[in-house]
């Protein structure tokens, strides 16, 4: 008679103490570092943009779990700005164009997928010029988040571009994109009526008026 052998247990996910922040709380960045154990990752979709990934782990504390997850090299927005007329209420390069995804007309922020390995900065710069002609002189980051990170992996970083040059954009063949200077405070107006619906405009933006408003204040 064969011999009977027990099921494996799953793996044990070794804990350590976490600092604790003043009161005796532990420290919310300090927990964050506890990591994951990823048992096995299946592609079920390839496609030409994103691949979405059947996944089994050990979330961090030990608890089984799995996850379908899009899997993307991850994109670049570009929060072009205008100052030569006003520099407290600049203009910002936006563009309007159908998405089907949301069955609509969107007013959005220039942006991109990026190539894999690709230096975020060079696709930013590629992006805008290709959708709108614009270069920039001066470049630096803005933000970094996810949108929908429940399931979507795609990170979105932002880049902040400043001394635009007009050229002649040449958009890719599926694109097609009108775009258009519009002023800082009309679309934060238009935000407030709800008028712009898509997240990395509303994240960038909102952003970027914040830090405006406090530099008036000084």
């Amino acid at each position: 008679m064969p011999e009977k052998t027990k099921p494996a247990k799953p793996a044990k996910i070794k804990k350590t103490k976490s600092p604790k922040a003043k009161g005796g709380k532990k420290s919310a960045i300090a927990a964050s570092t506890e990591s994951e154990v990823l048992i096995s990752s299946k592609v079920v979709y390839q496609g030409p943009l994103f691949r979405v990934l059947h996944d089994k782990l050990l979330e961090p504390g030990g608890k089984p779990s799995e996850r379908d997850v899009i899997r993307h090299n991850g994109s670049v927005v570009i929060l072009a700005i205008d100052k030569s007329k006003n520099k407290k209420d600049p203009w910002i390069v936006m563009e309007h164009q159908y998405r089907h995804a949301a069955k609509q007309y969107l007013w959005e922020l220039p942006a991109g997928k990026l190539e894999p390995n690709e230096d975020p900065l060079i696709g930013a710069q590629r992006e805008l010029e290709e959708e709108t002609g614009y270069r920039a002189k001066k470049w630096k980051p803005l933000v970094e988040y996810y949108g929908s990170p429940g399931f979507l992996g795609e990170s979105m970083k932002v880049f902040l571009a400043e001394g635009l040059m007009a050229g002649d954009a040449h958009p890719e063949d599926d694109e097609d994109i009108d775009f258009r200077l519009i002023k800082l405070s009309e679309i934060v107006e238009m935000i407030e009526k709800g008028a712009i619906k898509d997240g990395k405009t509303l994240c960038s933006v909102l952003l970027y008026a914040r830090r405006v408003g406090k530099k008036r204040k000084k």
